[in-house]
């Protein structure tokens, strides 16, 4: 189950934070490392500081795009210190990691970090089914991008370690790829309804996403969301809607 945890790093600028966040993973058993969009490559400072856990880096994978390295995921968690405008569903790190060895035991999980400076965009922590924030304290919460990685971890392994005693049944949920063809079916039908002006599209997208992020529907759910967005686009008069080829059907 360990093996279908991908920690994925977007933007990493200092090589010696890969070999950490390596050394990190390794300790607690976790190998599948990801780069998105890095701004530094691995390099001897790296393995210096991975202390051992070469193998990790050595097998790393590198995407250029957040979309791509999380396509086949079923469970997308960002990992955010900053507050945000709009209220997300929310994990403590304890309930992160249970999430993470129940649904891992099915399809890739993901655990996202952003960037050193300034972590996810707001746009990427769309992509996440939930947030995950360490109670640090609040009035010295400098945790490095190793130490997040760490913590994180350390969680996903307590909670794997007491699956073995206790082990838990869940539904089944789609992958990020399947759930972004949703959302761009959705955005595609409101749009042709006339509920979204393209020109002034203004929150609905991003409050419709936390909406389903918030709800998690599960497999059948989702498909029963494409079937009545497609029996809303056919009820339309063919004048009035946009081409039927919606980005995203693929996961029909």
């Amino acid at each position: 189950m360990l093996d279908n945890v991908r920690i994925i790093l977007i933007g990493t600028s200092h090589p010696g934070n890969i070999g950490s966040a390596a050394r990190a993973m390794k300790t607690m058993g976790l190998s599948n490392l990801v780069l998105v969009d890095p701004e530094c490559e691995v390099d001897g400072k790296s393995k210096a500081l991975s202390a051992g856990a070469t193998d990790v880096l050595e097998s790393h994978t590198v995407f250029s795009t957040l979309d791509e390295a999380i396509a086949d995921c079923g469970l997308v968690i960002g990992a955010s210190a900053r507050p945000r405008t709009l209220d997300w569903p929310m994990l403590d790190p304890r309930e992160m990691g249970e999430k993470a060895v129940v649904e891992g035991a099915k399809y890739p999980v993901a655990l996202v970090f952003g960037r050193e400076n300034s972590g996810l965009t707001n746009e990427e922590l769309q992509k996440c089914h939930f947030h995950v924030f360490i109670p640090a304290n609040p009035e010295y919460s400098s945790l490095n991008l190793a130490m997040a990685v760490q913590t994180l971890s350390y969680e996903i392994r307590m909670a794997f370690l007491a699956s073995k005693v206790y082990p838990v049944q869940e539904e089944e949920y789609p992958l990020a790829e399947e759930i972004e063809g949703m959302f761009n079916h959705l955005e595609q039908t409101l749009v042709d309804t006339r509920f979204i002006v393209p020109a002034h599209p203004g929150l609905v997208m991003t409050k419709l996403r936390r909406f389903f992020n918030r709800a998690r529907p599960e497999i059948k759910e989702l498909r029963m969301w494409r079937g009545i967005l497609s029996s809303i686009q056919k009820s339309l008069p063919a004048n009035e809607t946009k081409s039927a080829e919606i980005e995203g059907n693929k996961s029909e």
